[in-house]
């Protein structure tokens, strides 16, 4: 039987902005969506924590045993300046600044995404869709828009009738936005747009002269709104209605908003079950901005190339500092708590690298059962990584007291543990055991193994003094030492 029909998830659902069951449309069965980048610059690092928190939720869905088909586009073309319908596509600019054609830019930092996720140790998803692929699907989309009355052309452009829309359907349910209040606080038109009302947002640009990327529609030589090709591509893989959108904060208006409408607007009907948004990345404190210069790039945190940080962080660190925080809450990437993620990664690490030297006893003083499902409920409720690394610690301890001798486990529940451990430290949140590899692991390991029988040659010799300064200066250089019942053993601090 597999484990969704004995886990239930409950998870917070944007547009009603409540904690629900999850029920999928088709059992075993998920559709997943989420919003992937602009390919016009490096992958950024806030981009970078919405996708992964979706890749813990996406490993843990197939951990369960659902069959989830995961789409994740690629915007490679209408997205405009400022997430608005004026301005220079983000793509064209960047291509005429380097003078290389746009779809070099595609192709630098589509490459540039796919190795910083690769890096960090993302799966991929089942279908990664880009924009320019989907023309097609997405003219047919207009058109039907047009034909329902929820569209009008001017001058080559199509725009979308929020207030005709409004009429019959809510527009700003899931911003929780009235329309009467977005009019109230937008400034008249000033005579040069085509747009009946501010409101109101392309479907289909007709291209400037100057403008590189162009295709041919019904209407002009142009290019796609940016809000029309998550609909045409969503719908395109997942259906008319599916089960999980997800995507950053930033994104739930206008870019969600102004999907549903389209999708209503096109096939009558709301396109998702649940909406889920991950929340915003700080950095020391602050909102990330070029502008002010207070941010960083993926693989400057992963080199140390920056200056913001005492060091470089690995992948799994990195992760694990991730999955340290809600991901709907606002995560503050500091020094400070990368090195504390770091200390803490390694200590459960520690106690990890010792499961296979663990001795099997006749009875059992802990019900592994009971703390096995403690890490499932924790990421049935709404993916609560925080509260499954908690479990985690609860179990490197168990580890270390079994270790001792202090608790029993049978073979069963040792087994048991092991497994239990697998599935969520590497399965689920992806981290690797980068601490049996890491470059001078095994010397550092052997030259301790050296002190530790120092000490012990010193205890049985009755020299204290010895045996305590062995100790006490391991200790200072960040190297604990544990006796236990049957050997003394160290970590890494």
């Amino acid at each position: 039987m597999p484990l969704y029909k004995e886990q239930q998830i409950k998870l917070y659902n944007s547009l009603t902005g409540k904690k629900e069951t999850f029920k999928p449309i088709n059992e075993g069965h998920i559709g997943m969506y989420v919003c992937g980048p602009t390919v016009y610059s490096n992958v950024h690092l806030g981009n970078v924590r919405t996708f992964m928190s979706f890749d813990v939720i996406f490993r843990y869905l197939k951990h369960l045993g659902y069959k989830v088909r995961y789409v994740r586009n690629i915007t490679d073309a209408g997205h405009l300046e400022n997430d608005a319908d004026t301005g220079e596509d983000k793509i064209t600019k960047k291509a005429r600044l380097e003078q290389i054609e746009p779809m070099e830019v595609v192709q630098r930092y589509t490459v540039d995404f796919h190795n910083i996720l690769n890096t960090l140790n993302f799966l991929p998803p089942s279908i990664e869709p880009t924009a320019t692929g989907h023309i097609i699907e997405q003219i047919e989309l207009i058109n039907t828009i047009i034909d329902n009355g929820f569209g009008y052309e001017v001058n080559g452009s199509v725009y979308f009738d929020v207030h005709k829309f409004n009429e019959t359907h809510e527009y700003g349910k899931l911003s929780k936005r009235k329309l009467e209040d977005l009019i109230h606080n937008t400034r008249e038109l000033d005579g040069q747009s085509d747009k009946k009302n501010p409101q109101d947002f392309a479907l289909w640009k007709k291209a400037e002269p100057q403008h590189i990327m162009r295709w041919p529609s019904p209407w002009s030589d142009g290019f796609p709104g940016w809000h029309l090709e998550c609909t045409a591509m969503s719908t395109k893989y997942l259906g008319e209605q599916f089960d999980i959108h997800g995507g950053g904060m930033d994104l739930k208006f206008p870019h969600h908003e102004c999907e549903i409408a389209q999708n209503e607007a096109a096939k009558g009907k709301s396109p998702v079950n649940y909406w889920m948004h991950a929340n915003m990345l700080e950095l020391n404190g602050q909102r990330m901005s070029k502008t002010t210069g207070n941010t960083i790039n993926p693989d400057e945190l992963l080199s140390g190339n920056n200056k913001f940080f005492s060091k470089a962080y690995s992948p799994s660190v990195i992760r694990f500092f991730n999955a340290m925080s809600s991901y709907r809450s606002v995560l503050d990437l500091t020094d400070d708590g990368l090195l504390a993620s770091e200390k803490g990664f390694h200590r459960l690490m520690d106690a990890v690298n010792l499961l296979d030297d663990l001795k099997a006893s006749s009875k059992s003083s802990i019900d592994i059962a009971a703390w096995k499902q403690k890490c499932y409920d924790a990421m049935n409720d709404d993916f609560n990584s925080p509260i499954l690394i908690a479990h985690l610690f609860e179990a490197a301890k168990y580890i270390n007291q079994v270790k001792e001798g202090s608790e029993t486990l049978t073979s069963e529940d040792l087994n048991l543990l092991k497994d239990t451990i697998s599935n969520f430290v590497y399965d689920v949140l992806g981290l690797k055991n980068t601490t049996k590899s890491e470059s001078g692991a095994d010397k550092l390991s052997g030259a301790v193994d050296i002190l530790i029988r120092l000490r012990q040659d010193a205890r049985t010799n009755k020299d204290f003094a010895l045996s305590d300064k062995i100790r006490d200066e391991l200790a200072a250089v960040g190297i604990q030492l544990k006796d236990g019942k049957d050997r003394t053993t160290f970590s890494v601090n």
